[in-house]
């Protein structure tokens, strides 16, 4: 693999703000993956920085939030006192009212933009935010865990400089924020695997959402059954996102790689492992398109380090030691994590739920080639020559 230049962004302040202790959202695992990444030797490469990151800036916070549902983020953020605005999704179960909420989301925000900057002004060929990926951030409300739509605003940033942007969603979670804001731009195609909106959350992210108006055929989704493992994740992305991605032909890709497919997964039904979830990004590095990463889901903590850190070993081009490093195993065994490994072994589902998802796929994407293909494929030239 040919030596790229990366930056990976990562900010210690995010390790000063918790969503409560029973919340499945742990900030923590940015720490986590940081030990295990630093354990492998991964953060003094020669051909990578660490970069710090600001909070990010009203302006480019208002190129998509209405400035109420700011000041309401804001208001809320400087108290310790329990509130709620339901209006803007604030104050439940799902999306807390903590001291700092304001802070870590900008600040999370504003490392997805410096991630974006850093490749666009800097002339890095990949960047890393541990910390973004709150795919679920709507223009006047929190949702799914996500305040403040980091994805939306460094896109927005992008467009605002003549890029064209490819968005890949490989989260376990329909990326709905994000395809929401560009649902009508043909500047940002939106490509998003994910587990089926039939019975899970967010409920969107069908076949049929394809886009309207300029962006008709911009939107792209490939819902996926329950049980979903290695090989029919693979189809999908091999046949539908892959074929797209190198049509398109973007100036940037952004991707939200979340870790929560695997599964272990506490809170989803996908059984992906790292084998499939390697073989992505290795397909990504191999297009030579400048590359963004941001975290986005993950609630097995030791799956989220695990992925993170393959992740940046892949965007670095370094193989690891499938055995986790002995001063890693240490510290989390005194956590109480088993873990010895980096690697999952090799997953396939149970034959009949196996089947019920490889059908689904299979009819998944004769709808999108279908409806998508022509459009994309027609208007930018083969997929040859990647």
């Amino acid at each position: 693999m040919h030596s790229c230049r990366t930056a990976l962004i990562y900010s210690p302040l995010f390790g000063n703000f918790s969503y409560g202790d029973n919340h499945p959202f742990k900030l923590q695992r940015n720490r986590l993956a940081y030990d295990l990444l630093e354990a492998y030797g991964l953060l003094n490469l020669p051909n990578m920085e660490i970069r710090d990151c600001r909070p990010i800036s009203t302006e480019l916070l208002l190129t998509f939030h209405e400035p109420a549902y700011i000041d309401c983020l804001k208001e809320f953020s400087s108290s310790d006192e329990a509130r709620a605005d339901f209006r803007y999704g604030l104050g439940d179960a799902e999306c807390p009212v903590f001291r700092g909420l304001y802070d870590c989301a900008a600040l999370g925000a504003g490392a997805t933009f410096e991630a974006v900057r850093l490749v666009e002004e800097e002339g890095f060929d990949i960047a890393f935010n541990l910390a973004g990926g709150w795919h679920h951030a709507h223009r006047a409300r929190a949702s799914g865990f996500s305040y403040i739509n980091d994805a939306v605003l460094a896109i927005n940033w992008l467009l605002a400089r003549g890029r064209r942007v490819l968005y890949l969603d490989l989260d376990a979670h329909h990326g709905d924020g994000v395809q929401e804001a560009f649902y009508d731009s043909d500047q940002v195609l939106t490509i998003s695997l994910h587990e089926s909106g039939i019975y899970f959350y967010p409920g969107t992210g069908f076949e049929d959402e394809i886009g309207e108006g300029q962006g008709q055929g911009y939107s792209v989704n490939i819902p996926l059954l329950a049980h979903t493992d290695d090989a029919i994740y693979m189809k999908a992305f091999d046949e539908v996102a892959y074929p797209l991605i190198a049509a398109y032909n973007p100036d940037i890709i952004i991707t939200q790689i979340g870790a929560d497919t695997f599964r272990t997964d506490p809170l989803t039904n996908l059984e992906i492992t790292t084998r499939s979830y390697c073989e992505i990004l290795c397909k990504l590095r191999a297009l030579r398109i400048p590359w963004v990463a941001l975290g986005g889901g993950g609630y097995d903590l030791m799956n989220t380090a695990r992925a993170w850190t393959l992740a940046w070993a892949i965007m670095n081009g370094l193989e690891l030691n499938p055995r986790l490093p002995p001063s890693f195993i240490d510290k989390i065994a005194q956590q109480g994590y088993p873990n010895r490994v980096l690697l999952d072994a090799l997953h396939w589902a149970e034959e009949e739920y196996r089947n019920l998802a490889l059908v689904a796929v299979e009819k998944s994407i004769v709808r999108i080639k279908k409806s998508i293909f022509p459009g994309i494929i027609g208007s930018h030239g083969n997929t040859t020559g990647q």
